[in-house]
């Protein structure tokens, strides 16, 4: 079920046993927020009896414009991606879309999203089908689809599975069987275009007008160029970037104007510059000091890259640990000023929050005094170590730092600009496994059009 219903506060209220969650049980402090919380469920206000009935087919719509500082947040077990707000904590939408964890396409120039997806006939087995689906912006109401081969890859975190074109007329999907291929949708002819195998070669970005790049083992790259009718105009592999063995880069890149920014294991910024035509492999730099890495700081976490165009800004996840720790969330986020390349800041993290039988103990805090504010304290004193493994940026004037763990199943909001903790979010959702911005600007009526 798809809805655009604007909830003025999410509010979630949890009855019965509490038993925190596997990946949060790391440390004996965890036990007293899960004692103090304990007590606080029980002096939370029930919530008022008398809701109004909703009425049964109305589709709302939202807003226009949309907001700077709306984040969607994907969640693997309601298998959704929802929509919040990350100035007033609202919850204001979501879209159902199958099996794996979603991640949407967004076009500047049309309001729609799309968002690939795979579904079973008996929902976790039988007959398989995986679809690219088109949504009205407005009202996050299916408005088409086009039918995929029964490949595309799901991965426990999806960057890189899907792209855009630049022109926003072919939509890339990566598949993995475990041969690796590219399938192209036309999203003008709404009609599925063609496979491109793609052996040795993974992922896919957009890098221009009907083109794409891909990863390959040996630390090469694959540049894809379409012609009109979706096929392959060119194909070119290039020499190796980086070593496979020695330091490979994270497939969690990040685009800066017509370059793309991978970050290897070790730290090292890989810039590819694709505004020539052909890519142009700047000379690596490195987002980790000598004395910081004598002091085991390292990159880490899910999605461990962010970025806020405007100002050239690049925000890392970093943690201490030991060799190949690159997966592990990150206790800080480092600030670094690209074209300078160096670090001008560090944001110490706080807990974004802490999920019971996976819903968030924050409830819209709606709490009874007095523990209005415990929750804050619990989170901030008792159990502030907090892995954080999703980073994500808005692109506004006043920018918003959102950063997730798994299963914490809320956000904690910072000023991107000065890294000051501002507030933390309730999503909605059982786990977050994705941020993303919001990138529009605004809608016109009903969805249907271009975007001012």
């Amino acid at each position: 079920m798809t809805s655009a219903k604007r909830i003025p506060q999410f509010r979630l209220m949890t009855r019965g046993g509490v038993s925190l969650h596997s990946r949060i049980g790391r440390s004996s402090a965890v036990l007293v927020v899960c004692g103090c919380a304990t007590l606080a469920l029980a002096a939370t206000r029930v919530a008022d009896a008398d809701v109004p009935i909703e009425r049964i087919g109305e589709v709302e719509v939202l807003p226009s414009p949309f907001g700077p500082h709306w984040m969607w947040v994907s969640d693997a077990l309601l298998e959704r991606i929802a929509l919040v707000d990350l100035d007033s904590g609202a919850f204001l939408g979501q879209i159902n879309a199958g099996y794996g964890v979603p991640v949407a396409l967004f076009s500047p120039d049309r309001a729609e999203i799309y968002l690939p997806e795979t579904h079973h006939s008996r929902r976790t087995r039988g007959i398989r089908t995986d679809v690219a689906t088109i949504y009205d912006a407005a009202s996050l109401s299916p408005v088409d689809e086009v039918i995929l081969p029964p490949k595309r890859a799901v991965n426990p975190l999806p960057v890189g599975n899907s792209a855009l074109s630049d022109d926003q007329r072919f939509l890339a999907v990566f598949n993995m069987t475990p041969a690796t291929s590219l399938g192209v949708v036309d999203l003008e002819e709404r009609r599925f275009a063609g496979e491109i195998p793609t052996p040795g070669c993974s992922l896919v970005y957009g890098v221009g007008d009907r083109r794409f790049a891909m990863l390959c083992g040996d630390g090469s790259l694959l540049s894809v160029t379409l012609d009109e009718a979706g096929r392959v105009r060119q194909s070119q592999r290039s020499a190796p970037f980086f070593d496979p063995e020695l330091d490979p880069v994270t497939e969690k890149g990040v685009r800066w104007g017509d370059s793309w920014i991978f970050v290897s294991f070790a730290g090292w910024a890989h810039v590819i510059d694709f505004s020539s035509g052909e890519p142009s492999f700047e000379s690596p730099w490195s987002l980790i000091s000598a004395e910081d890495r004598a002091r085991s700081w390292r990159i880490g976490g899910a999605q461990h890259l962010a970025l806020h165009e405007p100002t050239g800004r690049l925000y890392a996840a970093v943690h201490q640990g030991g060799p190949d720790t690159h997966k592990e969330g990150g206790t800080e986020v480092w600030v670094y000023d690209i074209a300078a390349r160096e670090r001008v800041g560090r944001i110490e993290l706080r807990n974004p929050g802490v999920t019971v039988m996976g819903m968030s103990l924050a409830f819209g805090r709606d709490w009874a005094w007095p523990f209005d504010g415990l929750y804050d304290f619990l989170l901030d004193h008792v159990a502030p170590a907090f892995p954080i493994e999703h980073i994500a940026v808005t692109q506004d004037e006043e920018p918003i730092l959102a950063t997730a763990s798994s299963f914490s199943a809320s956000l904690a909001v910072y000023d991107a600009l000065s890294g000051e903790f501002l507030r933390r979010v309730v999503t909605g959702n059982m786990t977050v496994q994705a941020l993303q911005p919001s990138p529009f600007r605004g809608l016109v009526a009903a969805g249907v059009g271009a975007l001012p």
